[in-house]
């Protein structure tokens, strides 16, 4: 009997899995003994390695691979709209994340830096001809043309002056009211550009058309010579890999900010603030100023995008900046973790391909697999609202949570357990 039930597939079965756990408790407590900065760039800098050789990964082989119900990896081109969405979506954080300032506007800084790269990338200015090292277009050409990497530096500036400029009046407000006027100013700048095509008889916005097209970046003829850099990504065959890798690099940059900003006196002067302002001012932190420059720099990173967003679509155009583009970017925040940068750049990138191919994709395979004949792309928002619901009732951390909001909730949820509800 002792030989039969040793020889049993079930015991055998049983033994190996024992095994397997034993092995992987083993690797977890190896992993643990990694010191905690390795453990944090480790997996950045293989995800970093992943992305930098995406484009010769999808034309190589990802392409051509059919994926169940999603069916296909997302294109290049759909991957720099991804890195763009992150990017605000890091930037808000800033505001919404490290300060706790809840904001229903982000999408104004996004019009603002989109219609700068308009204004100084473009002909719309036809009263002028202005050239300052514009690459890969023709000096006969009328209009404003400054070289596109200086025109994301003065959105990202202009914008952040943008966001002095509607936080000073905001900033003394807190909770529902800052929202509700956050949200006013969301609504107001989208609608001015979408009516500043007649202002006194001056047209700067081009309204409902928009300002197209807007130049694109690049490197000019004398890098070109000299180290074969493209001198205009429009003009080049590989123009939308040059996409990719450059808004790479600006995410990059946009993370590293935001970072050592959080690591930073006023990064904690922000957490200070989230946590309990009266507190915060009690210590001596001085709000106004603190709460301002979060909003300034958070402005910056969206101007930045939608500059670069911009001039990567070839125009700015008002149908692109509307009240929904605000609240997309907060669910990219709650869903990742609040104060979180590596749990908002997933949460980016999978809600961001939801929106571009995804939900397309899952609907067609559903309707070719299913009896089901409806487009799933048409409630979008009902789905992205149901995702965050049921993240706020099983995980209310979000995907890869901060380690100090973590603790945060932790606790609060031991204390409600401990003192049960003492409201009444």
């Amino acid at each position: 009997m002792a030989t039969e039930g040793a020889s049993d597939p079930g015991t055998r079965g049983r033994a190996k899995n024992v095994k397997e756990t034993l092995k992987l408790d083993e690797v977890g407590r190896a992993w643990r003994r990694v010191p905690r900065r390795a453990r944090t760039w480790i997996p950045a800098l293989i995800l970093l390695a992943l992305a930098a050789l995406y484009p010769t990964f999808y034309e190589n082989a990802l392409g051509e691979m059919e994926l169940p119900v999603i069916r296909e990896w997302p294109s290049v081109s759909t991957a720099v709209i991804m890195i763009v969405f992150i990017m605000m979506a890091v930037g808000l954080n800033i505001v919404v994340g490290y300060a706790g300032l809840l904001d229903l506007g982000y999408v104004a800084f996004y019009a603002v830096g989109a219609y700068t790269a308009g204004w100084l990338a473009s002909g719309h200015f036809q009263q002028v001809k202005v050239h300052i090292g514009s690459a890969g277009v023709s000096p006969e050409l009328r209009g404003i043309h400054i070289n596109m990497w200086v025109v994301l530096l003065i959105a990202g500036c202009l914008t952040a002056f943008a966001g002095i400029l509607i936080g000073l009046p905001t900033l003394r407000l807190r909770g529902d009211y800052l929202a509700i006027v956050t949200l006013g100013f969301g609504e107001i700048i989208p609608q001015f550009v979408r009516n500043a095509d007649d202002l006194g008889g001056f047209n700067l916005t081009a309204g409902t058309f928009g300002i197209n097209p807007i130049d694109s970046p690049g490197f000019g003829t004398g890098l070109n010579d000299s180290l074969g850099l493209p001198i205009s990504f429009q003009q080049s065959f590989d123009k939308i890999n040059l996409f990719y890798y450059s808004a790479l690099v600006l995410l990059l940059f946009t993370i590293f900010c935001s970072v050592r900003l959080r690591d930073s006196r006023l990064g904690r002067a922000w957490i200070a603030i989230r946590e309990d302002e009266t507190a915060a001012a009690a210590m001596g932190v001085p709000l106004m100023r603190t709460k301002t420059w979060a909003y300034a720099l958070g402005a910056f990173f969206g101007g930045v995008a939608g500059a670069f967003y911009a001039s990567f679509k070839g125009g700015a155009f008002p149908s692109e900046f509307f009240f929904n583009i605000s609240v997309f970017l907060l669910c990219m925040v709650i869903l990742g973790g609040m104060g979180s940068v590596w749990g908002v750049v997933v949460a980016g990138a999978i809600l961001t391909y939801l929106n571009q191919e995804g939900l397309a994709n899952i609907g067609s395979y559903l309707n070719r697999e299913t009896p089901l004949d409806f487009e799933v792309a048409k409630y979008q928002f009902g789905i992205y609202g149901v995702i965050i619901v049921l993240m706020m009732l099983f995980r209310p951390v979000g995907l890869i949570p901060e380690s100090r909001r973590k603790k945060e909730i932790e606790e609060l949820g031991q204390t409600e357990t401990l003192y049960g509800d003492r409201s009444v």
